[in-house]
């Protein structure tokens, strides 16, 4: 059984990964989004309701799971019986980036493969991050992420506004 761990933050998960998991699953028995619950970075959605939201938009994916995880991704690969990791890649800087992340990962798991996916051209320009900064000034986060985040990120922006408007 071939199974694939697409790891990361998602804070937010945006249309992008959606692509990418959805196309991985086409390439592997089990696709597991692992949400990296990072303790030395604030974040946007705790990461209980990040897991929620993946898998509420990834719902239409049968083979698809989602957890979270912290600690070493070798030790919550090898834990979900994953032999290979699904990066997705959009820019030559992102390619640098996760070329360094695959070859330490080879290093300390030699038995995990890195499978690198291009990300499909209409969200190229798309980041979590991006979408957090045009969130943060109202600006529209429409076609970007899944409806279900869309929704999350508006009311987590109204309630940042009702609480700086009370004080």
């Amino acid at each position: 059984m071939r199974v694939a761990v697409c790891s990361g933050s998602f804070d937010p998960v945006t249309n992008g990964h959606i692509n990418i998991f959805e196309r991985a699953s086409g390439m592997f028995d089990t696709i597991i989004v692992g949400v990296f619950h990072n303790i030395r970075k604030q974040s946007f959605f705790p990461v209980e309701e990040r897991v929620a939201l993946i898998r509420e938009a990834t719902g239409h994916i049968p083979n698809l799971r989602v957890s979270s995880f912290s600690g070493l991704l070798p030790d919550y690969m090898h834990k979900r019986g994953a032999r290979f990791i699904v990066r997705g890649l959009r820019s030559v800087t992102d390619f640098e980036y996760e070329l360094q992340q695959a070859q330490m990962l080879k290093h300390i798991a030699p038995d995990i493969e890195t499978v690198f996916m291009l990300t499909s051209q209409e969200y190229y320009f798309v980041s979590s991050s991006g979408v957090r900064e045009l969130a943060a000034f109202h600006g529209s986060i429409t076609g970007l992420v899944p409806v279900c985040v869309e929704a999350a990120i508006q009311k987590h922006m109204r309630d940042i506004d009702y609480k700086e408007k009370s004080k």
